[in-house]
């Protein structure tokens, strides 16, 4: 009884104190708070298979929470979730998508605590998630897809049909840029018509290619070998580069894409390889592609994350018959 009253009387930081904790400088973590943190990153990694960006991003946002509460005496073992409530209130700038990835990190490492036998209550059961605006993505005509895969491919120089191999996979499987750069050689190999990428996760799935994406590589693979390293006589990507990485970076790409667009008359904003991703899937709703089909074909684990599409093709579909109806061309007389 006694400890548990001194605790009630421990004062409890307020948002804008948090705040100020965050911006003193270095990180200074709870006592055996920076071993918890690495125990939690090898669980994720050994057992649940997380991807080198997702323990880099789990890493940040627990380190900004130790240091946080650090400043207040606060350990891992014994923080409050009141005291949690307090650090997400002082994210209140951040974008809704940001809190939400830091208050998931959060109830993951508690969980882990609890499970360890560190703790004897999740802090983060409690508290909500901030609420998520999703917004609908940008998305490419079918002309902008072809404008760009024509304005990539002129010309003959391997720089060019690589540019169009990458066009007409993205836009044929659907990739993530990551499952793409980090593509194998043996993968384009199959003669079967699929990709068998590596997923978030480490999931693996299909990913079927159309005939011109299949002409594409083929075309790519007899030039290949100039993107080899230097001094290398293989590589095992199918995207090869000098990159530190040994295949062609995601910046790099990026920045082809931003090039290619200026090119082609496209608005650079408009154009990156997530936005490829997008208008595969939403071509393939607007064609009368089920969702769950779509779901598979794009690798989500949560059918939600694919519903966004039904909206974007009800949008574009809209604006057809808007455009097109002639009783919506014309004005109705009363």
């Amino acid at each position: 009884m006694e400890a548990r009253s001194s605790r009630r009387t421990k004062p409890t930081p307020s948002t804008s104190q948090v705040r100020a904790s965050r911006a003193e400088g270095a990180v200074r973590l709870p006592p055996d708070g920076a071993r918890l943190i690495e125990n939690f990153l090898d669980m994720m990694s050994a057992e649940r298979g997380a991807s080198g960006n997702t323990l880099a991003a789990y890493r940040r946002d627990l380190l900004d929470f130790g240091g946080s509460i650090a400043g207040f005496g606060c350990e891992f073992s014994s923080v409050t979730s009141t005291e949690v409530k307090r650090y997400i209130a002082s994210l209140a700038a951040m974008a809704s998508s940001t809190q939400s990835r830091r208050l998931s990190a959060l109830r993951q490492f508690f969980a882990f605590l609890y499970a360890e036998g560190l703790r004897k209550d999740d802090p983060t059961g409690t508290i909500e998630a901030p609420r998520r605006e999703r917004s609908l993505p940008k998305v490419l005509s079918r002309g902008d897809i072809e404008a760009l895969i024509a304005k990539g491919g002129e010309g003959s120089d391997a720089e060019a049909l690589r540019l169009v191999c990458i066009l007409e996979v993205l836009y044929a499987s659907g990739l993530r840029v990551s499952e793409l750069v980090s593509l194998p050689l043996a993968a384009a190999r199959s003669r079967d018509g699929f990709l068998l990428v590596m997923g978030k996760g480490r999931k693996e799935r299909l990913a079927p290619l159309n005939a011109a994406a299949r002409r594409a590589i083929a075309a790519y693979l007899k030039i290949r070998d100039e993107f080899l390293p230097k001094g290398a006589k293989e590589s095992r990507y199918l995207f090869p580069s000098r990159s530190s990485e040994g295949h062609l970076t995601r910046r790099r790409l990026h920045q082809m894409l931003k090039e290619l667009a200026v090119k082609a008359n496209i608005d650079p904003s408009k154009l990156s390889p997530h936005v490829l991703r997008h208008a595969f899937a939403t071509h393939l709703v607007e064609g009368g592609a089920d969702l769950r089909s779509v779901q598979t074909l794009l690798g989500h684990a949560d059918i939600a994350t694919t519903q966004i599409y039904t909206h974007v093709a009800s949008d574009r579909l809209r604006d057809v018959m808007l455009s097109a109806h002639p009783l919506a061309r014309t004005k109705r007389r009363t």
